[in-house]
């Protein structure tokens, strides 16, 4: 798990050779309510950091989830489809939202590690 990072927009990436596989934090359910709707992105679709990749619906909003980083999907979770709760109850495991080649390992180096992401949601208060 130690080579997991994290956004900003409280998504979360983990890091297999060239494969990212990515979701949004206990944080962001948190603030989501309970999660009614997920859509996530195809497999083969190019993704662009800092573009929708994905959208998530609760009973209180609807939010994009903003790719962390850029390339071409390998596989979205067809799961969440079907089960779209289980983003409350496994946000950093089971509900990853989709997998992705990454074309610029580099962009990496813009997000937080576990401790700068627990500090930056402690000053969101």
């Amino acid at each position: 798990m130690s080579n997991r990072k994290f956004s900003e927009d409280h998504e979360w990436i983990d890091v297999d050779g060239d494969i990212g596989t990515v979701g949004i934090t206990n944080f962001a359910q948190e603030q989501l309510g309970d999660v009614v709707f997920v859509e996530v992105p195809e497999e083969d679709q190019d993704l662009e950091k800092g573009e929708e990749a994905a959208v998530v619906e609760s009973v209180k909003a609807a939010s994009e989830v903003i790719a962390i980083v850029s390339g071409t999907v390998t596989e979205g979770n067809e799961e969440l489809a079907d089960n779209p709760s289980l983003v409350n109850s496994a946000a950093e495991s089971d509900a990853w939202f989709y997998k992705v080649k990454l074309s610029d390992p580099s962009e990496l180096d813009d997000l937080m590690d576990e401790a700068g992401y627990k500090a930056f949601i402690a000053e969101q208060g």
